[in-house]
């Protein structure tokens, strides 16, 4: 049995894998106590030949499988589909787009270690561009979720430089999903209807979703600054500033992505989130949502053509909502005073 398992879930990746697995194969801690399962959601392109190129140089590992499909599981689904092939009492959850510092392992065992009530780890990731050579320590992408009283949900320090306002651990609302470490008892804890990931939510805000369900659980979710990665986000790479920023940064985030927010965003709220902490927040929430949807109204109704989907999912929602409010072990109070 693997001490961690490095869980890679890849859909034509040949941009970035090479980058990804050499980053690995660097890993500065003891390479028999490391399994890598690497899931390939149906790739057209070089990815499982790449892979299959690298295989031979992962033999000082505890372990090492590809594993081929033509279903494409989505990033949390395949996920979940690894967690089935891996052995790790620890879970690195990764993405192709991410490059892990040579220490990542070993600090971040260092941080799950000490405390067993730590059930997800989230490290300093910074920006990079696969295309650029160096990795530099100086914008940052995300040091973990921070949520508002609005429910505006925020990539903590997103392109931010990095000036030591990020060099202490602390514990955080959620871990985000690009390359969290997770305790495998805490994830098996937050299954409803046998499902670990939203299945419904497919792609979109499930790191969310899961995050706030550990939450409700009672797991800690931590940040800590010595555990380090670089992740290319698709996305956009800089901080909004202003409503003209705002509009812009939307326009650079495919359709099919703004419809999935839109909808799963709210599903995540509307399946985790207590009646009496929505109430207490209301006057910020509404503001909020009235203000969005006008947005989405004039300059965004493609996005609103989500409606039906939403509305056919709707009481399949309601009924895990009811499953997991129902296991909950933080009250109310406890879940509120992340919300700023």
């Amino acid at each position: 049995m693997n001490k961690i398992s490095i869980n890679l879930v890849v859909l034509n990746g040949e941009r970035y894998i090479r980058s990804c697995l050499d980053s690995i194969l660097a890993q500065s801690h003891n390479h028999q106590e490391i399994g890598v399962v690497i899931l390939d959601n149906g790739s057209t392109d070089q990815t499982k030949n790449i892979i299959k190129e690298y295989e031979s140089r992962f033999q000082s590992f505890g372990s090492f499988r590809l594993i081929e499909s033509d279903h494409n599981y989505g990033m949390w689904g395949g996920q979940e589909h690894l967690l089935e092939h891996s052995t790790g009492e620890y879970l690195v959850a990764m993405a192709v787009d991410v490059i892990l510092d040579k220490d990542f392992i070993s600090e971040s065992l260092k941080v799950m270690g000490s405390d067993s009530k730590i059930g997800a780890l989230q490290a300093k990731t910074f920006q990079f561009n696969v295309s650029e050579s160096e990795r530099s320590h100086s914008l940052i992408d995300t040091c973990g979720f921070e949520i508002f009283r609005s429910r505006r949900i925020v990539n903590i320090g997103h392109g931010e430089k990095d000036s030591g306002q990020f060099n202490n651990r602390k514990e955080i609302f959620g871990v985000e999903g690009a390359v969290p470490v997770l305790r495998r008892e805490a994830l098996e804890s937050i299954k409803v209807l046998s499902e670990i990931a939203d299945h419904d939510l497919f792609w979109y805000a499930e790191d969310l979703d899961i995050a706030w369900r550990l939450n409700l659980k009672g797991w800690k979710q931590v940040f800590d600054p010595a555990v380090i990665a670089w992740h290319d986000r698709q996305t956009t790479k800089r901080k909004r500033n202003g409503i003209l920023d705002f509009y812009k940064i939307r326009r650079e985030i495919p359709l099919h992505k703004r419809r999935l927010e839109w909808r799963n965003i709210r599903f995540t709220i509307l399946k985790n989130d207590y009646i009496i902490n929505i109430l207490k927040d209301l006057g910020k929430i509404l503001p909020r949502e009235i203000a969005m949807t006008l947005y989405l109204l004039i300059f965004e109704p493609q996005v609103l053509a989500e409606i039906p989907t939403f509305l056919r999912l709707l009481p399949r929602m309601l009924k895990k909502r009811h499953l997991i409010l129902s296991g909950a072990q933080l009250k109310p109070h406890e879940i509120h005073m992340w919300f700023h």
